[in-house]
């Protein structure tokens, strides 16, 4: 018997997490997608803290019109604005198990888009 789609989902998770470990130099910018939203926040894994946390649920998104890829995009692009406030320029990107396809290859390239290095 193969794989549950979750259990699938949480090795891939695991596999992606060995690799990218968000610095103070780097933090990561980790993406969990919902079915109807989507959420980006930078992490300082060295401290185990929140720099930064975005979602489409935020005041400022909520009331945007649009696709969901296109909710993404202006949530990346949030994500990268006030990272750049908080002072970080680059960051190593987590995609947490999703495929780099639609929302989160949405939500990246806005936040490339914004100026965020990864």
């Amino acid at each position: 018997m193969g794989l549950s789609k979750i259990q699938r989902k949480s090795r891939i998770r695991k596999r992606i997490r060995k690799v990218s470990f968000g610095t103070e130099a780097r933090p990561r910018l980790s993406i969990f997608r919902s079915n109807n939203e989507i959420y980006a926040q930078v992490i300082n894994d060295d401290e185990g803290k929140t720099l930064v946390a975005v979602s489409s649920r935020d005041k400022a998104l909520a009331k945007e019109k649009g696709s969901k890829s296109e909710i993404a995009t202006l949530v990346g692009k949030a994500v990268a604005e006030k990272a750049k406030k908080a002072g970080i320029d680059k960051v190593a990107f987590d995609r947490g198990g999703n495929l780099y396809h639609g929302r989160v290859k949405a939500l990246a390239e806005g936040a490339r888009e914004a100026g965020l290095e990864f």
